[in-house]
């Protein structure tokens, strides 16, 4: 592993540093490209203005009119995360804008597979509904756009997933990574698509006479929803989705949120006064995302829509058994992809450029989640296949993939098909992570094609894993107060959590729970408490160190301890 330390212009700190902003914070935010104050202002007066995104206006008005003529509405969903909110959002704004008959369909993982399929088209036509709207779906969906309107549906698509060749011709459609589009973020979540498509059809209404600035809906108590599916789906925190995350946080500290949300927090054990995005993205989403892997995601939009704490608050409980059982199972499958992972290379050599695997036993909802744990294990680009369980499909396998930084994964898919085809029956996605589906028999065909793409497109130093870092933390900041307030900032995809790296030396480590080291270190003098997750080799008496900041509370004392992300060499 390389460390890498982030280049942090003094002159751009010094000005932030004069316009108040805390000296380790302003090192921070300059060392991931923030130039100005403005940058900072999570005012929900600097998103960016919905005129950008084409499309929009159309989808309002459509929308407008349905609610006029007191349409069905359908509302097709992604079955993970983002998904869930998209859905919890659009549902929720049209409701508050005046739709009477809105409900939502979701496509089943297994049965179904993902995005708007001419089957599930069928479906929504034949419970008599007239406008179907996508939410994270529905920008590969060619043939299940034009089954709809086939049908007579009144079909509208807000997607925000990278397209294919062919674009599908729906009513509307809004996609800030469509063809044509300005927009300036080109990283909304599906979630931030659909309210912003709210914020259209609010003003859509308003001109119509059916609101005017006194009485119309506050779509602002939708922004944790929006937040929590941002964070969740790691898209990448820019200035505008960092807003977006900024303002849901807020209100959820306040106490402002959808019952959801609260039953989440005290499912998971956590403090909603201090909700941090590390909440959403490894306590709130995984919740969420488990019912779309192993079960129902209706039960994870059910719990985002009730406004009945109790209600809220037993699904909740009943989404933490199924992300209990998810967790189980991916351990499970962790260690067995990390067992065929290793048969691919000789002892001593070093790991082809790419990783495909596949066992009979594994659960085509878990396999993405593996494929990122083997990715971080042996930073390379890895897809993990598991057989389908659909009826009529135990011939095919479903692939998940994850991607390192430099090699774009839905390009390679690309690629592999225009090189082979026949080989891929389906595929999509984005940069670093994407899924496709193949036949069985064509697993090596596929294994040995990926790996030639990685081959192609990836050199030694893209393969080695690097960890950016902002450099050496003075003592002044090895504070538990300190730790609290960087605590409370907008981290994730994009804009990473602050790590920091120097020369620590090792006073005596010991194994815990057989899986961890545990350590004392001594830096800038001082004796400080360290953990390395999933770490059982010794390490020599000095190391040059990569570790995050964290409080670890005993017996009432609280003190910071260092998680180390890894050393040098």
């Amino acid at each position: 592993m390389k460390i890498i330390e982030r280049e942090i212009p003094d002159a751009t700190v010094q000005t932030l540093v004069q316009s108040g902003i805390n000296p380790l914070l302003a090192r921070l935010y300059v060392a991931r490209g923030v130039q100005s104050m403005d940058e900072l202002d999570t005012g929900l007066g600097k998103l960016l203005p919905p005129s950008g995104l084409r499309g929009i206006q159309e989808a309002a008005c459509v929308l407008a009119d349905a609610i006029a003529q007191q349409r069905r509405i359908c509302i097709v969903a992604d079955y993970d995360c983002d998904g869930a909110t998209a859905c919890a959002v659009g549902v929720r704004g049209l409701r508050m804008l005046g739709a009477q008959h809105v409900t939502y369909e979701v496509p089943d993982r297994i049965n179904d597979g993902y995005g708007l399929s001419a089957p599930i088209a069928r479906r929504v036509h034949a419970k008599g509904h007239e406008l179907l709207l996508t939410v994270d779906n529905g920008i590969g969906s060619v043939e299940g756009v034009a089954e709809a309107m086939r049908l007579g549906l009144t079909v509208v698509v807000t997607d925000h997933h990278l397209p294919g060749e062919t674009l599908p011709t729906p009513h509307a459609m809004v996609n800030p990574n469509q063809p044509g589009c300005t927009f300036a973020s080109k990283h909304l979540a599906g979630v931030g698509v659909m309210f912003y498509v709210l914020l259209v059809l609010r003003a859509e209404l308003r001109t119509r006479g059916v609101f005017n600035a006194q009485n119309q809906p506050k779509l602002d108590t939708l922004l944790p929803l929006v937040a929590l599916g941002t964070v969740a789906d790691v898209v990448k925190l820019d200035a505008n989705n960092r807003r977006l995350v900024a303002q849901g946080l807020q209100r959820i500290r306040k106490g402002h949120m959808q019952a959801g949300i609260r039953g989440l927090y005290e499912a998971a054990g956590k403090t909603y006064a201090q909700a941090t995005t590390s909440d959403f993205g490894f306590a709130l989403g995984p919740r969420i995302n488990a019912a779309g892997r192993l079960a129902d995601m209706t039960i994870g939009i059910e719990c985002l829509l009730t406004d009945d704490d109790s209600r809220a608050l037993e699904l909740a409980h009943v989404l933490t058994r199924i992300n209990r059982d998810r967790q189980e199972m991916e351990s499970g499958m962790r260690m067995q992809a990390f067992a065929l992972a290793d048969e691919l290379w000789e002892d001593g050599s070093t790991p082809p450029a790419a990783i495909s695997v596949f066992d009979p036993d594994f659960h085509e909802g878990v396999v993405g989640i593996v494929a990122s744990r083997v990715k971080d294990r042996l930073h390379r680009p890895t897809f993990v296949f598991a057989a389908s369980q659909a009826e009529g499909k135990a011939h095919e396998l479903k692939g998940s993939g994850r991607s390192i930084p430099g090699f774009h994964l839905r390009d390679a898919l690309d690629l592999v098909a225009k090189r082979h085809p026949g080989v891929l029956l389906r595929f999509g996605g984005h940069a670093m992570a994407a899924g496709c589906t193949l036949v069985e028999d064509q697993f090596h065909t596929f294994e040995r094609a990926f790996a030639q793409v990685a081959q192609e497109w990836l050199d030694a130093k893209t393969l080695t894993r690097c960890v950016e870092t902002d450099g050496p933390l003075d003592p002044a900041f090895r504070q538990a107060d300190v730790v609290e307030r960087l605590n409370l900032e907008v981290w994730g995809q994009g804009f990473a959590a602050p790590t920091f790296s120097e020369d620590v030396e090792v006073i005596s480590q010991r194994l815990v729970a057989e899986k961890h080291l545990k350590l004392q270190l001594r830096h800038r003098g001082d004796v400080v408490d360290g953990i390395w997750f999933g770490r059982t080799a010794p390490l020599p008496d000095w190391v040059h160190m990569a570790f995050r900041l964290d409080i670890n509370e005993f017996r009432g004392e609280r003190k910071v301890q260092f998680l180390v992300e890894g050393t040098e060499g």
